[in-house]
């Protein structure tokens, strides 16, 4: 259970209001003089300093070694986004022309496609939206032949009969028995349930159960890993990587390395994702509280979409914690809110 956030009082709200919109603005720490000047307010420079130091042992603020200003903290942006921002609804020319880009595509694979680049586009951040869940396709089987070297080819049938061909690649060559026995222990495990509810038991039980179990069961949950990765039920598109190259924050090349290498795998976004698609509303995930270390220095803010009342899957932004959070809300919340409606007339 998180503790609770310290209430303070309104002129220090207003000083963090200041900051926090001039550290969005240019990235820079900001001083006293900076600060008084935004936040419209006379106050000597000693009772801001006194104000700034009151912030900073609360941990909403903190100083960094290179400059005397102040720049937000995790803990400051959430205060901000819960109990300071004010998001306004878009204006309707911006949503009508939202609305007409949404509906001029034709085939689902298009309109996500073309959803996940408008997202990245208005916002000039990482769009990502998961694929919808239609028909809640049922695992009916797996199974598994090999090819050359760690190379296996995975044979995946679903409830509509729909069959589904993957190449995966093993930690190990893996014999016909090995791999037979591996499709064994899925079907026994999986037939039968929704693809969603297998990918997020694999999941856990990936992350929870892993010492528990032998070596054929960690190959075995490892190959259906891949192969589910990639359904056309659990994948999601993203657009607008590189936008995150623009911020100085994001652009260290390690930071960087890592932060495309986990949008390239896949599973951790997707563990991520799956948490807001039954969410109400707007979920924001600021630095590590998405509990991913690559993402310590970004925000990520979604949205479901639903289609009559069920939501199908989610949709946001990924950005750094400095983005301009009353802009991307409402952003995010009217894509959402279009995808489903289109969705629905296409169904």
């Amino acid at each position: 259970m998180k503790d609770p956030i310290p209430d303070i009082n309104e002129r220090a709200q207003m000083m963090l209001r200041a900051l926090i919109d001039r550290y969005v603005l240019d990235g820079q720490p900001v001083g006293s003089r900076t600060l008084a000047r935004e936040a419209g307010l006379e106050l000597s420079p000693a009772t801001i300093r006194n104000v700034m130091s009151d912030l900073e042992e609360l941990g909403f603020v903190a100083s960094p070694h290179t400059s005397a200003g102040r720049i937000p903290t995790v803990q400051g942006y959430r205060f901000f986004v819960d109990s300071l921002l004010t998001v306004q609804p878009l204006d309707e020319l911006a949503f009508e022309q939202m609305r007409l880009e949404i509906e001029s595509e034709q085939g689902q694979k298009d309109l996500i496609e073309s959803v996940t680049g408008m997202l990245s586009g208005i916002t000039h951040l990482a769009g990502v939206v998961t694929l919808p869940r239609h028909e809640h396709s049922l695992f009916k089987q797996v199974e598994f032949l090999p090819l050359s070297d760690n190379r296996v080819l995975a044979i995946l049938v679903t409830g509509d009969d729909e069959v589904q061909n993957r190449i995966i690649i093993t930690d190990k060559k893996c014999s016909p028995a090995e791999l037979q026995q591996a499709s064994n222990y899925l079907n026994s495990l999986f037939a039968g349930k929704d693809i969603a509810e297998v990918r997020t038991t694999l999941l856990s039980e990936m992350q929870e159960t892993r010492s528990t179990m032998n070596s054929m069961m960690i190959t075995a949950m490892q190959m259906a890993d891949q192969v589910l990765d990639n359904t056309e039920h659990g994948g999601f598109v993203m657009a607008g990587q590189t936008n995150l190259m623009e911020f100085e924050e994001l652009c260290n090349i390690e930071k960087l390395r890592k932060l495309f290498d986990a949008f390239s795998k896949k599973r951790d976004m997707l563990h991520l994702l799956d948490q807001c698609v039954n969410a109400e509303g707007i979920q924001i995930f600021i630095g590590e509280e998405s509990g991913y270390k690559m993402l310590d220095e970004c925000s990520m803010v979604t949205a479901p979409y639903s289609v009559e009342g069920e939501a199908l899957g989610v949709l946001g932004v990924i950005g750094p914690t400095r983005m301009a959070y009353d802009r991307v809300i409402p952003i995010v919340d009217a894509t959402a809110r279009l995808l489903g409606a289109a969705l629905n007339q296409k169904d």
